[in-house]
């Protein structure tokens, strides 16, 4: 699209419209938009054109459209978390990313749907009503950032920015046949990003190839004052990178590490399949396979669960009913704020993010907190220690992103410890802060559903990544005959065969 653009063989208003006409035509079935700014984003296409027109230099993105998943604030549009609590909310700034879009030239289509607070696995646990899987109308899109994954699988967006605190980009990314990046904590700035888990959270970029993550991952990076744990490095080649990788496809002498503890037991044989068939295709392009053992990922799941809620405990206590947001007045006893407070929150806020408030807050408790947010602090240094001893054996390591293919809606709704299950492969790098970049492996046999690849480098290592997820893809894609996205199923036939009212949302 860059290139039809810089060649003046399409506009941007022209790009523009046909992903707004195919949003307003397929986004009743799919709901992956919280709001759509069709008159901002075609009024940017509009200054693009003219400025392309003109002469003047542009951004090798400028002119092709962007969708924001909307827990990373917007000047003019609506920034709600998925949570009543924020429900209308317009900020009054911009975060650190969506600067940089503008400043580049990129129409922002609108806000896309997450879990509430980016809590969940499934974008289940949205106030304003499921993302479905454009894979299968009936099954989720993962979670949190199940509705940016969405819009990019359904050609709603070519790009989207989602944030990965355990896995929120990676997973929805690997069960709907996308590619999604975490990039290695503090290369992207989080300022701006409503914070959950503030040592977890990373914005990174969603996308239908790994180039095209490169190029969003670029635009994106770098430092900013503003946000404290924001690294100093420069921004890599990515997308260099990623196109040289691309045309020759090589991982002659590339040790892979394969790890012992992601895979095995409760992992779906069609995704173990793909993995291993990927394993196969990098082994006869000439790369190294090594098994290396991580101990202590076994217990980073537990961990996680109790580092992320008292975080999650820490950053929502904000939201109080007083400052900005929904407000709810008791209807019995005295108008005290402790009372305004405990209305406002218990209205506000939906069940998971309610059982992960109480839970943060018990770990975090007098007598409680050294046996548990302590002691996960100490695994999670384990994991960081795991990574190291792993990365000496080989210089990237690969899993499987998720242990199962889309599951359908509902099915884990009531079983939350099921639901976090889903996150077992993915949340060793955000405990440790590496980057970890999720494509692609095929479709599943026994249910035809996308399955997904996991690569992890060490931190500040973004551009190994890019590499290799690049040369897996070429040789996955000329496996297949063509990119995998092109199997998936007609959603204006789809879309006959399902509600086409929203189930929420501002359009």
């Amino acid at each position: 699209m860059a290139e039809k653009l810089a060649a003046g063989e399409i506009t941007s208003v022209e790009l523009t419209q046909a992903h707004l006409d195919r949003i307003a035509a397929v986004d009743g079935a799919v709901h992956a938009f919280l709001h759509v700014n069709a008159e901002e984003a075609l009024a940017v296409a509009a200054e693009v054109d003219a400025a392309r027109a003109a002469g003047e230099s542009m951004h090798r993105l400028a002119g092709v459209p962007i969708a924001i998943k909307d827990l990373i604030v917007t000047v003019g549009q609506p920034t709600t978390a998925g949570s009543r609590i924020l429900e209308g909310w317009m900020s009054p700034y911009d975060a650190t990313v969506v600067e940089k879009i503008r400043a580049a030239k990129l129409p922002i289509l609108g806000k896309t749907n997450l879990d509430e607070f980016a809590m969940g696995s499934s974008t289940e646990h949205s106030a304003f009503g499921d993302t479905h899987n454009p894979w299968d109308l009936d099954r989720i899109p993962g979670g949190s950032g199940g509705g940016s994954a969405a819009a990019v699988a359904a050609f709603e967006a070519p790009l989207a920015l989602g944030t990965d605190t355990g896995g929120s980009i990676r997973q929805p990314a690997a069960v709907t046949g996308t590619v999604g990046v975490k990039p290695t904590y503090g290369g992207v700035s989080r300022y701006g990003a409503i914070a959950m888990a503030s040592s977890l959270d990373q914005i990174g970029p969603v996308a239908r190839t790994v180039e095209d993550a490169a190029l969003l991952h670029e635009l994106i990076g770098g430092h900013d004052p503003r946000d404290s744990t924001s690294l100093a490095d420069p921004v890599a080649a990515f997308a260099a990178a990623a196109s040289a990788a691309a045309v020759d496809g090589s991982v002659e002498g590339l040790r892979i590490g394969v790890v012992t503890e992601l895979q095995g037991e409760g992992y779906q044989a069609g995704v173990l399949d793909r993995f291993h068939e990927s394993l196969d295709l990098l082994r006869e392009a000439g790369a190294e396979i090594v098994e290396v053992s991580c101990p202590h990922f076994q217990y980073a799941l537990g961990a996680y669960y109790l580092i992320m809620p008292s975080e999650v405990s820490s950053n929502l206590a904000k939201f109080d009913g007083v400052r900005y947001g929904l407000r709810t007045l008791p209807t019995e006893g005295p108008m005290t704020i402790e009372r305004v407070m405990a209305a406002t929150r218990a209205a506000g806020f939906g069940d998971e993010a309610k059982r992960r408030i109480i839970l943060g807050t018990y770990a975090l408790s007098a007598g409680y907190y050294d046996a548990y947010y302590g002691s996960a602090q100490k695994v999670r240094t384990l994991v960081q220690r795991d990574f190291d001893a792993a990365f000496e054996q080989a210089d990237i390591l690969i899993s499987p992103t998720a242990p199962t293919t889309a599951f359908r809606l509902g099915e884990k709704t009531d079983d939350p410890l099921a639901m976090y299950l889903n996150d077992v492969a993915t949340i060793p790098a955000n405990l440790a802060g590496v980057p970890g970049l999720s494509l692609p492996s095929g479709l599943a046999t026994e249910d035809g559903l996308p399955a997904g690849i996991q690569l992890l480098a060490p931190a500040r290592e973004d551009e190994r990544l890019y590499r290799a997820g690049a040369a897996l893809e070429r040789l996955l894609v000329r496996r297949w005959g063509g990119p995998l996205l092109e199997k998936a199923p007609d959603l204006l036939s789809a879309r006959d065969d399902a509600s086409l009212t929203t189930t929420g949302g501002e359009k």
